[in-house]
């Protein structure tokens, strides 16, 4: 979403035109998948190599420089020392794992996790408390801890940032959730794009082995836990859950039927706590006493696209006018997408709401994991609509009809309005259509691909109807090639 309101699409019609001359054996150009650098679009990525911020003639030159043999330095993103997330600026770390260790008490862990009101922050908002308390009282000897670092949504870019910045405390929340439930082993499962997030996190496992926090007897207190990292083979819907177990598993990433849930079929089918990066790295701060923030991820048309530690209840506005320096070259809010395509778009009126989930679900949407993406006025909402549903179409298992199937008709629907091939029927069809993806469809992806266009013609239905009835892009974006 945020490349292609950068101008990634142009990026890759220049390089397609640059290279045209040569074999698709030497240069093979193509569009990848969100790299997960949202603030930094337009990404390229070149020989599995990332690259942020990229212009035309930069990625020329990264090409050729590929072609002769070269790999250019990845740019890295500011080093920060000093994070208001962090409980262990000025102390040791891993303090609340040690409190636990020495204390053994399990049980007002527990509590407070309840207390604070910790809920999943991947995007489900399930209570954290209530989740690690079902694995500790499943039945079975053998448990597990899975960390979901497949960030995959469009948009989403906090996790990247916590794990750059803030590994030990995703490590630490990690452990924890091993000792209060009896779990002895932990797998951080890490999209394949974050290399750099993979060597950090490398590091600190081993330096945590090394202090006796990782392996066997923990601190002498004669309890275990193992931690291993596992890389995604890639694709969004190995963000889903029962997928990701899947593709550990040595399977093809596919969700799983629900229920039964991961607290008790999990991970070889045992009970598994499975938590976000945010989630887990919010387990210590409340423990030692914090707690309270939000990491939301802000990009697109935005002036300071970045990540932002704010207060729950935050408005939108506040971050995005306060904090991010507002609309990009000074232009008025259009409509803005809470977290990423799955959340779809609200307009600009609503841009008071609070970062938070209730107040999100009250307007239609939902705060999901915070992926915000923003839209300058003069953008057109049914070609980011169409961006949106094809992103889904084209990440969709396939394991399901209703998503297979589903997505491409929507796509081409879609697809065809920006043509002024619409037709006034289409729009009964499309209800209907979104009805049956969000009924039978197995796993999220199915559930919400709908949204993107739903609240595009909730919020913007005139703009739609223009491209469907009129065969007119009121905003002179889409090539309407039947209105000539």
């Amino acid at each position: 979403m945020s490349c292609h309101l950068r101008g990634g699409g142009a990026l890759r019609t220049a390089l397609t035109n640059r290279f045209r001359a040569m074999s698709d054996r030497d240069v093979l150009i193509g569009t990848a998948s969100c790299l997960g650098q949202c603030d930094g679009a337009p990404a390229l990525s070149i020989n599995d190599h990332i690259y942020r911020d990229v212009h035309v003639a930069q990625a020329e030159a990264l090409v050729i420089a590929s072609l002769g043999g070269a790999v250019a330095e990845t740019p890295r993103g500011p080093i920060l020392t000093d994070i208001e997330l962090d409980p262990y600026r000025h102390s040791q770390k891993y303090g609340a794992l040690r409190g636990l260790l020495e204390t053994g008490d399990v049980l007002g862990v527990i509590a407070k996790l309840k207390k604070s009101g910790l809920v999943g922050l991947g995007g489900a908002g399930f209570p954290t408390g209530v989740k690690w308390e079902a694995v500790r009282n499943a039945p079975g000897d053998e448990k597990y801890v899975v960390c979901n670092a497949d960030e995959s949504e469009p948009g989403t870019i906090k996790d990247r940032f916590i794990l750059h910045h803030l590994p030990h405390l995703v490590i630490e929340g990690m452990i924890l959730a091993g000792v209060v439930t009896g779990a002895e082993r932990g797998i951080l499962y890490i999209r394949h794009e974050y290399q750099d997030q993979e060597k950090i996190l490398e590091e600190e496992i081993h330096r945590c082995r090394a202090e006796g926090l990782i392996g066997r007897d923990l601190l002498g207190s004669g309890k275990t836990f193992e931690l291993e990292l596992f890389v995604s083979p890639g694709g969004y819907i190995c963000g889903e859950e029962t997928a990701l177990i899947e593709a550990i598993e040595g399977r093809r990433a596919e969700p799983r039927n629900k229920p039964p849930f991961p607290v008790t079929h999990g991970l070889y089918h045992k009970p598994t706590v499975l938590n976000n990066v945010e989630t887990l790295a919010n387990v210590p701060q409340i423990l030692r006493g914090g707690g309270g923030w939000k990491v939301a991820g802000i990009s697109g048309d935005v002036a300071r696209p970045g990540i932002y530690c704010v207060k729950w209840g935050t408005p939108l506005s506040e971050l995005l006018y306060q904090h991010a320096g507002g609309v990009l070259d000074g232009k008025k809010l259009k409509a803005f997408a809470p977290s990423g395509p799955s959340s779809g778009y609200l307009p600009a009126s609503l841009a008071d709401t609070p970062l938070d989930f209730k107040a999100m679900a009250a307007v239609g949407s939902m705060l999901g994991s915070a992926a915000i993406v923003i839209c300058a006025e003069g953008r057109c909402m049914l070609d980011m609509a169409l961006n949106a549903v094809t992103f889904f179409r084209n990440e969709s298992c396939g394991k399901c009809v209703p998503c297979r199937s589903g997505t491409q008709k929507m796509a081409d629907l879609l697809s065809g309005w920006t043509r002024g091939q619409g037709k006034p029927e289409d729009l009964k069809l499309l209800d209907d259509l979104s009805d049956a993806m969000k009924l039978a469809s197995i796993c999220g992806l199915g559930q919400f691909a709908h949204q993107p266009i739903t609240t595009v013609l909730q919020h913007f239905r005139g703009e739609i109807e223009e491209h469907v009835l009129a065969h007119r892009c009121p905003e002179n974006v889409c090539p309407m090639e039947m209105h000539l």
